[in-house]
């Protein structure tokens, strides 16, 4: 059961119940701004998260020279956080529920700030890797709980549009990260790239203390620390193994033994789980034909367009000599698609429906990522940059569809379990698109007995990424038909369809009725 802090019914504090509001307090005008501004808060965070995880690769060599170390060495900054965000997201869940999602939320956020603070001030290494350690604690919190937050917080009739806008951050950071990292490294100093989180982060920790209910759980379920051992050291090992696979950072022995160890943990993890009653990551969710569908479907759906990221720059830099900020400006096209769905994904949702527009649009994102094998060096730039657009589009649509439909059938007490089940399927996800991407690469320049990598190496991985995401419509078409109409607002679309063909039908009755009348008058008057 879910509780609102008695602060929030209690006016100051003052231990009297408040006095009825009057009949034209603009109520729903409040209501109104905050399924609006709560969406905008998380979606700063998640923002601010999602870019920094990728505007640090352009500025490695700058940051290795200053701190007196190689790049190579510094990488460990990369993966140290990707461990941190792998062993702590089980966590998350369990920690909203007993200290409440706002409060956490907040905490978060503060914590991936004192990160960047320690990125920023770091003089060796072992500081650096320390902080982005940190970075990654908050990090973890960040995602799933401000997902909770949303959900806690918006109607669920709202919900379709509050996902378009937490969607944005999630394409835009990626491709906008390389790009301005090199810009802040170039023209001003690498300490920037962690420093303008902070007031970012400070806004963002005033408005969800003003503006999100401090909702709690009120059942005190015990904390599964042995399952939270198993899980993450299995979504480390899996996560960790899986990022660096093909990226020549560690023997493939070495990321082979990775990625076996995480998946004996995690194969023990499921069977842990199955005896307990409050585990970390709750399996028993993917019963619901919605949440299956989401994790399954969207786990192919992400791995493929996960690769984009990893792969466009790459093409565009290594492949055309563009440079990482004019690569960046091309790339960055993808998410003026992305900005452009927030205004029409509820009503492409409404109109045909979960399930059949997850279907067809995700064969229709994949088409779009298949068209990028065949970009080449002569390609104009202003046609890339036009598929780049419209194919951003429908990728955004998908995910909208996916985070939303995820939450559909799931029951408010299961929410915490449900982000958690979420946000570590797309993690996993991400990892195994860069692990797909690079090896389809590798792949390639064996077959073809290339030693250094040009722009004919590429399109093959193109290619079976947009497979991989193909694949996840028939995940999609196993849904229901009336998978997720309460929230999209489908099922009002169908019944006021069905009353109007009711109405119809007695039309043409009452009209066929009336015309038969005519026709005997006019017999017998003739």
């Amino acid at each position: 059961m879910l509780c609102v802090d008695p602060q929030w019914s209690q006016a100051g504090g003052d231990d009297k119940p408040q006095a009825p509001l009057p009949s034209d307090f603009p109520y729903q005008s409040v209501m109104v701004d905050k399924q609006r501004i709560i969406p905008l808060i998380v979606a700063t965070a998640l923002f601010m998260e999602n870019m920094d995880s990728t505007v640090i690769a352009t500025s490695l060599p700058a940051i290795a020279a200053d701190i007196g170390t190689s790049p190579l060495t510094l990488k460990l900054a990369i993966t140290s956080y990707l461990l941190s965000l792998a062993v702590f997201i089980p966590a998350s869940g369990w920690t909203a529920d007993r200290f409440g999602a706002r409060m956490v939320f907040a905490i978060a956020v503060g914590v991936f700030m004192v990160g960047s603070v320690g990125c920023a001030l770091s003089s060796s290494v072992t500081d650096f890797v320390f902080a982005r350690i940190l970075q990654g604690m908050g990090g973890a919190m960040m995602t799933p709980v401000g997902r909770l937050v949303l959900l806690r917080s918006v109607d669920k009739s709202a919900l379709v549009n509050a996902m378009a806008w937490v969607t944005v951050p999630a394409l835009i950071g990626p491709v906008i990260g390389p790009p301005l990292g090199g810009f802040i490294t170039t023209y001003a100093s690498w300490h920037w790239i962690f420093l303008i989180n902070i007031p970012i982060g400070l806004l963002g920790i005033f408005m969800a203390l003003k503006f999100i209910d401090p909702i709690k759980s009120e059942e005190r379920e015990p904390f599964d620390l042995y399952g939270m051992v198993l899980a993450g050291i299995g979504l480390a090992g899996i996560a960790f193994g899986l990022s660096v696979a093909g990226l020549n950072l560690l023997p493939w022995s070495t990321v082979a033994a990775l990625i076996a160890g995480g998946a004996i943990s995690m194969t023990l993890y499921v069977m842990h789980a199955r005896r307990t009653g409050s585990p970390v990551l709750d399996f028993s969710l993917l019963k619901l034909p919605t949440l299956r569908a989401a994790v399954f479907g969207g786990f192919l759906f992400r791995l493929g367009i996960g690769a984009l990221p990893f792969l466009l720059p790459l093409l565009m830099q290594i492949g055309f000599g563009l440079s990482p900020f004019h690569s960046g400006l091309v790339t960055f096209a993808s998410s003026l698609g992305a900005m452009g769905m927030k205004t029409l994904a509820a009503r492409l949702i409404r109109t045909f429906g979960f399930r059949n527009l997850m279907t067809v649009n995700a064969i229709v994102s994949a088409f779009f990522l298949a068209v990028c094998a065949l970009f080449t060096v002569t390609t104009p730039l202003l046609i890339i940059m036009v598929i780049l657009v419209v194919g951003g589009f429908f990728r955004s649509l998908e995910f909208t569809a996916i985070n939303t439909v995820a939450y559909a059938d799931v029951e408010t007490a299961q929410m915490s379990r449900a982000t958690t089940l979420v946000s570590v399927n797309q993690q996993l996800a991400v990892s195994a698109g860069v692990a797909v991407g690079a090896a389809c690469v590798e792949t390639t320049m064996w077959f073809h007995h290339v030693t250094e990598i040009d722009a004919t190496v590429f399109a093959p991985a193109f290619l079976v990424v947009a497979l991989t995401s193909a694949a996840s419509s028939w995940f999609f078409w196993q849904m229901p038909a009336d998978a997720g109409h309460e929230i999209s607002g489908r099922q009002a679309v169908e019944i006021a369809s069905r009353k109007g063909a009711g109405k119809g039908a007695a039309k043409a009755g009452v009209k066929a009725a009336s015309e038969d009348t005519q026709d005997v008058r006019d017999q017998r008057l003739g």
